[in-house]
């Protein structure tokens, strides 16, 4: 996307064109279409909380495991309900998890945010994601993009990270983006404007640590507020993780080249990623109805 803050009505045309690239609308189409068949699952009348609170776990564990933290649910399952305690000493396996973890649970506070004030929602959830990889005395760096001579050695497949100067701009038209889809959610799909903005902070990379989890956080954090999974039961995360590390790896390196065939190639992976995660929801679900949870 553009480095300068371009009008509403110039994002709006192009998110238009980015969701007409071929192939794009139709799996967004059935991305929609499969969280409308979530959102009315029997075992959502009554249990949501309970079948969101399996959809966190089951989302942290699949974003640390993109970042090669690839650990049990059983485990990240006792550890998120307070069952096992973390170590005192965390290893850098566990310390990643652990914000795959905070980040995760922290989108379900906001998910009110991201539509109104997109950057906070950004550094409420790298403060999470961020604190158990840094040191105590790194502490600064939390919650804020880079700044000075700051940089991240964070998907280097990518090419160099973009300067600080170049974050600050990047940021700002990132904003602008979020604000405009939602308030044109009707017109874009949301499974567009929730993947756009998933590959924006990975090709940004506006902060020093904790960038993937940040944008897998971000995403989940809009599939619910746009609309797409109301219920927060849909595990995108896993989705991403479907088809293992380097594809995903290779969809968002194909999308920071900038063509309109790289980009299509990572919207319409992100979207068949989406149609997974709500098809991981069902599961969920299916799992709340049966009793057989966990």
């Amino acid at each position: 996307m553009p480095d300068a803050t371009p009008s509403q009505s110039a994002l709006l045309q192009q998110l238009s064109v980015l969701a007409d690239l071929p192939g794009v609308r139709e799996v967004a189409d059935r991305a929609r279409e499969a969280g409308t068949r979530l959102r009315f699952h029997e075992a959502l009348r009554r249990r949501i909380p309970e079948a969101a609170a399996e959809s966190r776990v089951r989302g942290a564990r699949a974003s640390a495991a993109l970042e090669g933290a690839d650990l049990p649910v059983e485990l990240v399952r006792e550890l998120m309900s307070g069952a096992r305690p973390w170590p005192d000493e965390l290893d850098p396996g566990v310390a990643t998890l652990k914000g795959a973890v905070a980040a995760t649970a922290e989108t379900e506070r906001v998910v009110g945010l991201v539509r109104t004030a997109p950057l906070q929602a950004l550094a409420t959830l790298h403060v999470a994601a961020a604190s158990p990889l840094v040191g105590a005395g790194s502490t600064e760096t939390l919650g804020r993009p880079r700044i000075g001579d700051e940089t991240c050695h964070e998907f280097v497949d990518l090419g160099p990270a973009p300067s600080p100067a170049v974050v600050s701009s990047r940021l700002a038209a990132l904003s602008e983006l979020i604000l405009a889809g939602a308030s044109a959610a009707n017109r874009i799909p949301a499974a567009v404007i929730s993947s756009i903005v998933h590959a924006e902070i990975v090709s940004i990379r506006p902060f020093v640590h904790g960038n993937g989890l940040v944008a897998r956080a971000m995403e989940r954090a809009l599939v619910q507020a746009l609309g797409l999974d109301p219920t927060g039961v849909a595990v995108p995360e896993a989705g991403h993780g479907g088809n293992g590390g380097p594809a995903y790896l290779g969809a968002l390196t194909a999308y920071g080249t900038g063509t309109a065939s790289g980009v299509g190639l990572w919207l319409t992976q992100a979207g068949e990623a989406l149609v997974g995660g709500v098809a991981e929801g069902e599961r969920i679900s299916d799992a709340v109805r049966a009793g057989k949870l966990g």
